[in-house]
C-alpha cells in the first residue's frame, strides 16, 4: 500500500540522517535550532532532550516543524507536529547518548526535559527531481484507520 510505503520512506529517512531544524514560535517570531533526533516509529514520535530552564519550554503543547536535510543525497523531510515537553526521568536515561554529554554532565541532571513530538503530517524529497510525497502521519497512530496519502 502506497500510504504505508511513504510513512516507512519518511521514517527512514528520520533516522538515517538523525539531525534537524526544529521550528517554533516563539511570541510572534518563529525560530529554528538544530536538534539530535530520536526516532521512535512505533510510537509515532521523536524525542529530543532538552533544558528544561531555556526557551524550549515555549515549544512545550505547541505545534513544530522538524526539517531534516541530507543535501549531500539531496533527501529532505519536513513534518507538521505537536511538541510535548515532559520530565520523565525513564525515557531521559533511555535517550541519553554521548552527544548529551556537550549539554549535560549525566542523565540525573535535574535540568534535563524530554521534548516529545508526534508528527501530523511529513512532506519529503529523495533525491533531484523526484516529486515530493505528502503522508498524514498521526492518524494511523491516533485512529483505527490508515493515513490518507493522496495528496493535497
Amino acid at each position: 500500500m502506497a500510504a504505508d510505503s511513504d510513512r516507512e520512506r519518511v521514517w527512514r529517512l528520520i533516522e538515517k540522517i538523525g539531525y534537524c531544524m526544529l521550528a517554533a514560535r516563539e511570541g510572534r517570531d518563529i525560530r529554528a535550532r538544530p536538534m539530535a533526533a530520536f526516532a521512535a516509529p512505533d510510537e509515532n514520535a521523536i524525542y529530543f532532550l532538552v533544558d528544561g530552564g531555556s526557551q524550549k519550554q515555549a515549544q512545550s503543547q505547541s505545534n513544530v516543524c522538524l526539517a531534516f536535510a541530507d543535501v549531500e543525497c539531496q533527501n529532505y523531510v519536513s513534518l507538521s507536529s505537536h511538541a510535548e515537553l515532559s520530565n520523565d526521568r525513564a525515557k531521559i536515561k533511555e535517550l541519553w547518548s554521548t552527544p548529551a554529554r556537550a549539554w549535560w554532565e549525566s542523565p540525573d541532571d535535574p535540568a534535563i526535559r524530554v521534548l516529545k513530538v508526534t508528527p501530523k503530517d511529513a512532506q519529503y524529497w529523495d533525491s533531484p527531481g523526484t516529486i515530493m510525497s505528502y503522508v498524514e502521519m498521526l492518524a494511523a497512530a491516533v485512529a483505527d484507520n490508515r493515513p490518507d496519502s493522496s495528496g493535497r
